[in-house]
């Protein structure tokens, strides 16, 4: 009898454990998919809104930005901030440098180590 109550209240105590852990299961499922309910939404705003600007850029930009893109892992054109290309990471040296600075505004222009599509700003400076 005694054995069988201790029996008893041990599948008691893991069964509420089991209870327990299914709860904290249940919930961080419930976020998981909250997450990822957002980030579809996020997506889909983001998929809109680069469609319309999409549509605004030069068919070959476009193409070059694209194939560029796919070269380089996702990422075609890059920040040109404080002499550097935030694409790979590297200073441009003062000729780079100068031939941007002599481009016309609405010149394409690359980097000459990863090849992207440099983003001029006017933090860049240039």
């Amino acid at each position: 009898m005694e054995r069988r109550e201790a029996i008893q209240e041990r599948l008691a105590e893991l069964t509420e454990r089991v209870s327990a852990v299914q709860a904290k299961t249940d919930a961080a499922t419930a976020r998981r998919d909250a997450a990822e309910a957002e980030l579809d939404a996020e997506e889909a705003s983001v998929a809109k809104e680069r469609e319309l600007i999409a549509g605004s850029v030069p068919a070959d930009l476009l193409k070059l930005y694209e194939k560029l893109r796919e070269q380089q892992g996702g990422v075609g054109a890059a920040r040109l901030y404080q002499r550097k290309c935030e694409g790979c990471h590297i200073e441009l040296n003062i000729t780079e440098l100068n031939d941007v600075r002599a481009a016309a505004r609405d010149a394409v222009v690359r980097c000459e180590n990863c090849r992207r599509i440099l983003v001029r700003t006017s933090e860049s400076g240039l």
